[in-house]
Protein backbone atom coordinates (compact mmCIF):
# COMPACT_ATOMS: atom_id res chain seq x y z
CA UNK A 1 0.00 0.00 0.00
CA UNK A 2 1.57 3.30 -1.04
CA UNK A 3 2.04 6.39 1.36
CA UNK A 4 0.55 9.53 0.82
CA UNK A 5 3.77 11.54 -0.38
CA UNK A 6 4.47 8.56 -2.53
CA UNK A 7 1.27 9.15 -4.36
CA UNK A 8 1.44 12.91 -4.46
CA UNK A 9 5.32 12.57 -6.36
CA UNK A 10 3.79 9.71 -8.61
CA UNK A 11 0.51 12.16 -9.62
CA UNK A 12 3.09 14.93 -10.10
CA UNK A 13 4.94 12.50 -12.50
CA UNK A 14 2.39 11.22 -14.26
CA UNK A 15 0.67 15.09 -15.10
CA UNK A 16 4.05 16.16 -16.01
CA UNK A 17 4.28 12.99 -18.42
CA UNK A 18 1.18 14.00 -19.96
CA UNK A 19 1.75 17.60 -20.28
CA UNK A 20 5.05 16.60 -22.25
CA UNK A 21 2.75 14.39 -24.30
CA UNK A 22 -0.35 16.25 -24.57
CA UNK A 23 0.72 18.10 -28.11
CA UNK A 24 1.58 14.99 -29.92
CA UNK A 25 -2.03 13.45 -28.52
CA UNK A 26 -3.88 16.84 -29.73
CA UNK A 27 -2.03 16.76 -33.09
CA UNK A 28 -0.40 20.18 -32.46
CA UNK A 29 3.17 20.49 -33.74
CA UNK A 30 5.90 22.20 -31.55
CA UNK A 31 7.60 24.22 -33.10
CA UNK A 32 10.88 25.45 -31.55
CA UNK A 33 12.65 28.60 -32.23
CA UNK A 34 15.96 30.11 -31.53
CA UNK A 35 16.39 33.75 -30.56
CA UNK A 36 13.03 34.90 -31.88
CA UNK A 37 13.22 38.84 -31.86
CA UNK A 38 13.34 41.59 -34.23
CA UNK A 39 14.14 44.26 -31.93
CA UNK A 40 17.55 42.36 -31.00
CA UNK A 41 20.10 41.83 -33.05
CA UNK A 42 21.87 38.81 -31.76
CA UNK A 43 23.49 35.93 -33.33
CA UNK A 44 22.69 34.94 -36.67
CA UNK A 45 23.67 32.05 -39.10
CA UNK A 46 24.72 34.42 -42.05
CA UNK A 47 25.21 33.52 -46.41
CA UNK A 48 26.14 35.25 -49.15
CA UNK A 49 23.75 35.61 -51.55
CA UNK A 50 26.26 33.50 -54.01
CA UNK A 51 24.97 30.97 -51.40
CA UNK A 52 21.23 31.08 -52.25
CA UNK A 53 19.91 28.10 -54.41
CA UNK A 54 16.41 29.72 -56.00
CA UNK A 55 14.45 31.99 -55.30
CA UNK A 56 12.66 35.09 -57.01
CA UNK A 57 11.15 37.99 -54.52
CA UNK A 58 9.02 39.53 -57.43
CA UNK A 59 6.67 36.08 -58.11
CA UNK A 60 3.38 35.97 -56.66
CA UNK A 61 3.84 35.08 -53.09
CA UNK A 62 2.68 31.59 -51.85
CA UNK A 63 2.41 31.05 -48.43
CA UNK A 64 3.71 27.54 -48.62
CA UNK A 65 6.69 28.01 -50.76
CA UNK A 66 10.07 29.94 -49.24
CA UNK A 67 11.10 33.13 -50.85
CA UNK A 68 14.47 31.49 -51.30
CA UNK A 69 16.39 28.52 -50.00
CA UNK A 70 19.96 27.71 -49.41
CA UNK A 71 21.57 24.29 -48.75
CA UNK A 72 24.70 24.09 -46.78
CA UNK A 73 27.23 20.95 -47.27
CA UNK A 74 27.34 18.81 -43.81
CA UNK A 75 30.67 20.02 -42.90
CA UNK A 76 30.02 23.56 -43.22
CA UNK A 77 30.90 24.96 -40.07
CA UNK A 78 27.45 26.92 -39.80
CA UNK A 79 25.48 23.18 -40.56
CA UNK A 80 27.90 21.54 -37.86
CA UNK A 81 27.07 24.34 -35.40
CA UNK A 82 23.06 24.18 -36.15
CA UNK A 83 22.82 20.24 -35.03
CA UNK A 84 26.15 20.06 -32.60
CA UNK A 85 25.29 22.80 -30.68
CA UNK A 86 21.35 24.60 -31.05
CA UNK A 87 20.51 21.04 -31.81
CA UNK A 88 17.84 22.19 -34.44
CA UNK A 89 15.25 19.86 -36.02
CA UNK A 90 13.10 19.55 -38.96
CA UNK A 91 11.03 22.40 -38.70
CA UNK A 92 12.55 24.18 -36.15
CA UNK A 93 13.09 27.99 -36.90
CA UNK A 94 16.44 29.94 -37.15
CA UNK A 95 17.88 33.63 -37.51
CA UNK A 96 19.30 34.05 -40.60
CA UNK A 97 20.35 36.98 -43.24
CA UNK A 98 22.12 37.49 -46.03
CA UNK A 99 25.25 39.70 -45.78
CA UNK A 100 25.71 43.12 -48.12
CA UNK A 101 28.94 44.06 -49.71
CA UNK A 102 29.63 47.52 -50.50
CA UNK A 103 32.44 46.43 -52.92
CA UNK A 104 30.01 44.70 -54.98
CA UNK A 105 28.57 47.94 -56.60
CA UNK A 106 24.96 46.76 -57.50
CA UNK A 107 23.45 45.80 -54.91
CA UNK A 108 21.86 42.05 -55.26
CA UNK A 109 18.14 41.84 -55.28
CA UNK A 110 18.78 39.63 -52.12
CA UNK A 111 21.80 41.13 -49.64
CA UNK A 112 20.34 42.56 -46.68
CA UNK A 113 17.70 40.08 -45.83
CA UNK A 114 17.09 39.61 -41.96
CA UNK A 115 14.13 36.89 -40.82
CA UNK A 116 13.64 35.32 -37.43
CA UNK A 117 11.77 32.40 -39.10
CA UNK A 118 13.58 30.86 -41.56
CA UNK A 119 13.10 27.17 -41.39
CA UNK A 120 15.22 24.28 -40.93
CA UNK A 121 15.27 21.08 -42.98
CA UNK A 122 17.58 17.96 -43.02
CA UNK A 123 18.70 15.85 -45.68
CA UNK A 124 20.44 12.68 -44.51
CA UNK A 125 23.08 11.24 -46.25
CA UNK A 126 24.66 7.92 -46.93
CA UNK A 127 23.60 5.43 -44.10
CA UNK A 128 21.87 8.00 -42.02
CA UNK A 129 18.39 7.77 -42.56
CA UNK A 130 16.56 9.76 -40.11
CA UNK A 131 16.40 13.80 -40.79
CA UNK A 132 17.75 15.00 -37.34
CA UNK A 133 21.23 15.49 -35.58
CA UNK A 134 22.98 12.10 -34.70
CA UNK A 135 23.19 11.23 -30.56
CA UNK A 136 26.47 12.96 -30.61
CA UNK A 137 25.13 15.81 -32.29
CA UNK A 138 26.80 15.52 -35.89
CA UNK A 139 24.60 16.66 -38.59
CA UNK A 140 23.26 13.82 -40.91
CA UNK A 141 23.51 15.12 -44.03
CA UNK A 142 23.26 18.42 -45.86
CA UNK A 143 20.62 21.40 -44.71
CA UNK A 144 18.26 23.07 -46.38
CA UNK A 145 17.19 26.59 -44.70
CA UNK A 146 14.03 28.38 -46.57
CA UNK A 147 13.60 32.28 -46.08
CA UNK A 148 10.14 33.35 -46.22
CA UNK A 149 8.29 35.90 -47.62
CA UNK A 150 7.65 39.30 -45.98
CA UNK A 151 6.39 40.31 -43.66
CA UNK A 152 8.12 37.05 -41.89
CA UNK A 153 11.27 38.06 -43.74
CA UNK A 154 12.24 41.95 -44.16
CA UNK A 155 15.44 44.14 -46.04
CA UNK A 156 17.55 45.41 -43.72
CA UNK A 157 18.35 49.24 -45.29
CA UNK A 158 22.17 50.83 -45.69
CA UNK A 159 21.84 53.93 -44.90
CA UNK A 160 24.46 56.12 -43.44
CA UNK A 161 23.73 56.09 -40.15
CA UNK A 162 24.29 52.52 -39.82
CA UNK A 163 27.37 52.46 -41.41
CA UNK A 164 30.28 52.16 -38.90
CA UNK A 165 32.37 55.55 -38.14
CA UNK A 166 35.66 53.62 -37.98
CA UNK A 167 37.90 52.32 -40.89
CA UNK A 168 41.48 50.44 -39.70
CA UNK A 169 44.55 51.13 -41.79
CA UNK A 170 46.57 47.40 -40.64
CA UNK A 171 50.07 46.84 -41.04
CA UNK A 172 49.37 42.81 -42.26
CA UNK A 173 50.34 40.41 -39.07
CA UNK A 174 51.14 36.75 -39.38
CA UNK A 175 48.79 35.20 -41.61
CA UNK A 176 47.79 32.75 -38.34
CA UNK A 177 47.11 36.11 -36.28
CA UNK A 178 45.20 37.76 -39.40
CA UNK A 179 43.04 34.56 -39.72
CA UNK A 180 42.12 35.74 -35.54
CA UNK A 181 41.68 39.24 -36.55
CA UNK A 182 39.93 39.25 -39.23
CA UNK A 183 36.63 37.87 -37.27
CA UNK A 184 37.12 40.31 -34.40
CA UNK A 185 37.58 43.28 -36.62
CA UNK A 186 34.07 42.34 -38.43
CA UNK A 187 32.56 41.56 -34.35
CA UNK A 188 33.40 45.20 -33.53
CA UNK A 189 32.25 46.63 -36.94
CA UNK A 190 34.83 48.79 -39.28
CA UNK A 191 33.32 50.72 -42.57
CA UNK A 192 36.89 49.78 -44.69
CA UNK A 193 39.94 48.14 -43.50
CA UNK A 194 43.32 48.42 -45.65
CA UNK A 195 45.64 46.08 -45.03
CA UNK A 196 49.47 47.53 -45.83
CA UNK A 197 52.58 46.54 -45.90
CA UNK A 198 55.24 48.47 -43.18
CA UNK A 199 59.25 48.16 -42.96
CA UNK A 200 58.94 45.41 -40.12
CA UNK A 201 56.91 43.51 -42.31
CA UNK A 202 57.80 40.55 -44.38
CA UNK A 203 57.06 40.78 -47.82
CA UNK A 204 56.33 36.88 -47.74
CA UNK A 205 52.88 37.41 -45.72
CA UNK A 206 50.83 38.97 -48.73
CA UNK A 207 51.38 35.52 -50.46
CA UNK A 208 49.10 33.87 -48.10
CA UNK A 209 46.47 32.14 -48.88
CA UNK A 210 44.15 34.38 -47.52
CA UNK A 211 44.77 36.59 -50.01
CA UNK A 212 44.97 33.78 -52.96
CA UNK A 213 41.59 32.86 -51.67
CA UNK A 214 39.24 35.91 -51.76
CA UNK A 215 36.71 33.24 -50.28
CA UNK A 216 38.66 33.08 -47.72
CA UNK A 217 39.10 36.11 -46.02
CA UNK A 218 35.38 36.74 -47.15
CA UNK A 219 34.57 33.85 -45.14
CA UNK A 220 36.07 35.10 -41.92
CA UNK A 221 34.76 38.52 -41.78
CA UNK A 222 31.26 36.67 -42.27
CA UNK A 223 32.36 34.41 -39.27
CA UNK A 224 32.64 37.81 -37.29
CA UNK A 225 29.23 39.49 -38.95
CA UNK A 226 27.51 36.17 -37.69
CA UNK A 227 28.63 36.47 -34.05
CA UNK A 228 27.34 40.24 -33.53
CA UNK A 229 24.30 40.23 -35.41
CA UNK A 230 25.26 42.97 -38.12
CA UNK A 231 24.90 41.82 -41.88
CA UNK A 232 27.20 44.49 -43.52
CA UNK A 233 30.41 43.68 -44.94
CA UNK A 234 33.27 46.11 -44.44
CA UNK A 235 35.49 47.20 -47.48
CA UNK A 236 38.94 45.78 -47.58
CA UNK A 237 41.77 46.78 -49.67
CA UNK A 238 45.33 45.99 -49.54
CA UNK A 239 48.46 47.57 -50.51
CA UNK A 240 52.37 46.47 -50.71
CA UNK A 241 53.61 50.47 -51.33
CA UNK A 242 52.42 51.95 -47.83
CA UNK A 243 54.36 55.64 -48.75
CA UNK A 244 52.60 56.05 -52.34
CA UNK A 245 49.90 54.77 -50.74
CA UNK A 246 49.12 58.09 -48.11
CA UNK A 247 49.94 60.03 -50.82
CA UNK A 248 47.97 59.24 -53.41
CA UNK A 249 44.76 57.54 -52.35
CA UNK A 250 44.72 58.38 -48.42
CA UNK A 251 42.98 61.82 -49.14
CA UNK A 252 40.51 60.40 -51.61
CA UNK A 253 39.51 58.05 -49.20
CA UNK A 254 39.54 59.51 -46.16
CA UNK A 255 39.36 63.38 -46.56
CA UNK A 256 41.02 65.47 -43.83
CA UNK A 257 37.84 67.43 -42.98
CA UNK A 258 35.73 64.52 -42.56
CA UNK A 259 37.82 61.37 -40.61
CA UNK A 260 39.95 62.35 -38.33
CA UNK A 261 43.41 60.40 -38.47
CA UNK A 262 44.89 58.55 -35.65
CA UNK A 263 48.44 56.33 -35.62
CA UNK A 264 48.75 53.77 -32.63
CA UNK A 265 52.45 53.34 -31.38
CA UNK A 266 53.97 52.14 -27.44
CA UNK A 267 55.17 54.88 -25.36
CA UNK A 268 58.86 54.82 -25.28
CA UNK A 269 59.58 53.94 -20.96
CA UNK A 270 61.89 57.30 -21.16
CA UNK A 271 59.58 59.62 -22.59
CA UNK A 272 58.38 62.13 -20.18
CA UNK A 273 55.86 64.15 -22.46
CA UNK A 274 52.62 63.84 -21.66
CA UNK A 275 50.95 60.85 -23.90
CA UNK A 276 48.14 61.10 -26.20
CA UNK A 277 45.26 58.68 -25.23
CA UNK A 278 41.96 57.93 -27.79
CA UNK A 279 40.19 60.08 -25.47
CA UNK A 280 42.29 63.11 -25.83
CA UNK A 281 41.97 62.88 -30.01
CA UNK A 282 40.69 66.40 -31.35
CA UNK A 283 37.94 66.22 -33.70
CA UNK A 284 38.43 70.05 -35.14
CA UNK A 285 35.50 69.17 -37.51
CA UNK A 286 33.03 68.95 -34.79
CA UNK A 287 32.84 73.11 -34.62
CA UNK A 288 32.31 73.42 -38.05
CA UNK A 289 29.79 70.54 -40.09
CA UNK A 290 28.16 69.08 -36.90
CA UNK A 291 28.54 65.40 -38.85
CA UNK A 292 28.92 62.25 -36.91
CA UNK A 293 32.28 61.84 -35.80
CA UNK A 294 34.35 59.26 -38.07
CA UNK A 295 38.01 57.92 -37.32
CA UNK A 296 40.84 56.31 -39.05
CA UNK A 297 42.72 54.50 -37.35
CA UNK A 298 46.57 53.42 -37.88
CA UNK A 299 47.81 50.13 -36.09
CA UNK A 300 51.13 48.83 -36.84
CA UNK A 301 52.90 45.79 -36.40
CA UNK A 302 53.96 43.86 -33.22
CA UNK A 303 57.48 46.08 -33.25
CA UNK A 304 56.11 49.04 -33.52
CA UNK A 305 56.66 51.67 -36.58
CA UNK A 306 59.77 52.31 -37.80
CA UNK A 307 61.18 55.09 -36.07
CA UNK A 308 61.14 57.89 -36.93
CA UNK A 309 60.86 57.08 -40.75
CA UNK A 310 57.44 56.04 -40.85
CA UNK A 311 56.16 57.98 -38.00
CA UNK A 312 56.88 61.28 -39.42
CA UNK A 313 55.76 59.88 -42.75
CA UNK A 314 52.40 59.22 -40.89
CA UNK A 315 52.71 62.73 -38.87
CA UNK A 316 53.24 64.99 -42.05
CA UNK A 317 50.04 63.15 -43.54
CA UNK A 318 47.62 64.82 -40.29
CA UNK A 319 47.59 62.24 -38.46
CA UNK A 320 47.74 62.42 -34.69
CA UNK A 321 50.25 59.47 -32.63
CA UNK A 322 48.28 57.68 -29.27
CA UNK A 323 49.30 55.33 -27.18
CA UNK A 324 48.33 52.25 -24.95
CA UNK A 325 51.21 52.68 -22.74
CA UNK A 326 54.62 51.15 -22.51
CA UNK A 327 53.87 47.82 -23.37
CA UNK A 328 54.21 46.11 -26.63
CA UNK A 329 50.71 44.51 -27.64
CA UNK A 330 50.42 41.53 -30.00
CA UNK A 331 48.42 43.03 -32.85
CA UNK A 332 45.19 41.30 -32.06
CA UNK A 333 45.01 42.86 -28.91
CA UNK A 334 46.00 46.13 -30.18
CA UNK A 335 43.50 46.24 -32.72
CA UNK A 336 40.19 45.04 -30.40
CA UNK A 337 41.70 47.65 -27.81
CA UNK A 338 42.14 50.64 -30.29
CA UNK A 339 39.18 49.66 -32.26
CA UNK A 340 36.93 49.87 -28.79
CA UNK A 341 38.01 53.25 -28.08
CA UNK A 342 37.87 54.31 -31.77
CA UNK A 343 33.63 53.34 -30.86
CA UNK A 344 33.88 54.65 -27.94
CA UNK A 345 35.03 58.27 -29.27
CA UNK A 346 32.98 58.63 -31.99
CA UNK A 347 30.09 58.05 -29.94
CA UNK A 348 30.27 60.96 -28.13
Amino acid sequence: MMSKSTCIVTTMLLSYAFARTRPAFCGIKQVRSFHRSTSLMLNRILFDVSEIDNGDPDEEVNAEAPMATVTLPKDDYRTIHIAKILGLRNGDYLRAGTVINPSDGEKHEFAGLLTDEATVTWLPEGKIKKAEPTKNGDPPGSLCISIPHPPRTYLQSSSSDEVPRVSLLLALPRPLQLGRILPMVAQLGVDELILCNAMKVPKDYFGSHIFRKPEVLRGLLVEGLSQSGDIRLPEVRSTKRLKIFLEDELDGLFPPDEVVRVIAHPQRRNDESAPLRMTDVKFPMDDVSGKPRRILVAVGPEGGWEEPYELDMFTSKGFQQVTLGTRVLRSDVAVVSLLSLAHEVCSK
